[in-house]
């Protein structure tokens, strides 16, 4: 019985410890501090304006039939998909494409190009735009809609991509 006694005081003893110790202490969840960064939104009117000053020395360029300054608006890595022919790749192929297509021009027409809409960042915009071709004359010969990505390198606007096609000619 003393056997018996002696365990019973010694796991009341143990019983008695083990309820009044104090839980563990909860593990404190880690403090993560983040930083939010806002970008700033570039100032879409600025950058349509900067590509339309673009689109308007293109035509310059266009008019003149200087197949060596156009080039210069693109990359060396662009690529060109033109209406009715194989896509031009490289400024070096793209420059041969527009010798080819200015040497096929009506005497005295011009080209002009209007910006229909923007959208991207101050690195790399998407052009949406028409062109009106006239004769000689000045009477609206045909139109046309592109589209242009732009990509700025060193500063400067370059076309790394473009592609557009003709309306359909109203007999």
């Amino acid at each position: 019985m003393k056997i018996s006694f002696a365990f019973s005081l010694l796991m009341t003893a143990f019983l008695f410890i083990t309820a009044c110790t104090a839980p563990a202490a909860e593990k404190t969840p880690k403090v993560v501090e983040t930083v939010q960064t806002t970008a700033v939104k570039p100032d879409m009117g600025k950058v349509k304006a900067e590509i339309q000053a673009l689109e308007n020395a293109w035509a310059e360029a266009d008019n003149a039939r200087n197949a060596n300054a156009l080039a210069a608006f693109y990359s060396d890595d662009a690529m060109s998909l033109s209406n009715n022919k194989p896509m031009d790749v490289g400024k070096a192929a793209i420059q041969k494409g527009l010798e080819v297509s200015m040497a096929k021009r009506v005497k005295g027409s011009t080209v002009s190009y209007e910006i229909m809409d923007v959208f991207g960042d101050d690195k790399q915009v998407t052009e949406v735009g028409k062109t009106i071709i006239k004769d000689a004359s000045g009477k609206v010969a045909s139109t046309g809609k592109y589209m242009a990505i732009w990509e700025k390198r060193d500063g400067k606007y370059l076309c790394v991509r473009d592609i557009g096609n003709d309306d359909v000619k109203v007999k």
